[in-house]
């Protein structure tokens, strides 16, 4: 069972803080070799929230959902992931629908997008989302941009 949680930056504890940190650093930069800066500045600012999942005591799915000040943009889910423990077990599903139903939650008017890793476009298209970039290199990893607009909510 998997116990979800749906956090605005400023509700995480130091120890969820790390948990997300240490899957994200497990995942993109040990388990995929790609050497960048993780921690960007973008996590506790604004009204950006944090979706957690979690098997017992360990951090097993994880998405960022930033949102700019600029209204116009729309709102980027990222750094999605889930732990190489449990692959398998369909928790993209749940996460992805859980990250899709807090953007319509907090800003139901606002397109989402996000840089999909190019082999996973089909499991976005599953949430609505469609390619909207040619295919581009991100930190060695080929990625496309992805969006899904406001009126599929």
């Amino acid at each position: 069972m998997i116990r979800w949680q749906d956090l605005h930056h400023s509700e995480l504890t130091v120890t969820e803080l790390y948990a997300l940190l240490k899957l994200r650093c497990e995942v993109f930069v040990v388990e995929q070799a790609c050497a960048y800066l993780d921690v960007d500045g973008d996590d506790l600012i604004g009204s950006n929230r944090h979706l957690l999942g979690w098997q017992d005591d360990r951090l097993v799915a994880y998405a960022r959902i930033l949102k700019s000040e600029d209204d116009l943009q729309p709102v980027v889910i990222g750094r999605v992931i889930v732990s190489h423990a449990v692959r398998g077990e369909k928790l993209g599903n749940q996460l992805m629908e859980r990250a899709v139903a807090s953007c319509q939650q907090y800003w139901p008017q606002h397109a989402l997008y996000l840089g999909a890793q190019a082999h996973l476009q089909h499991f976005y298209a599953r949430f609505g989302f469609v390619a909207v970039t040619d295919v581009y290199d991100e930190d060695g990893i080929p990625h496309v941009g992805m969006a899904r607009e406001v009126s599929q909510a």
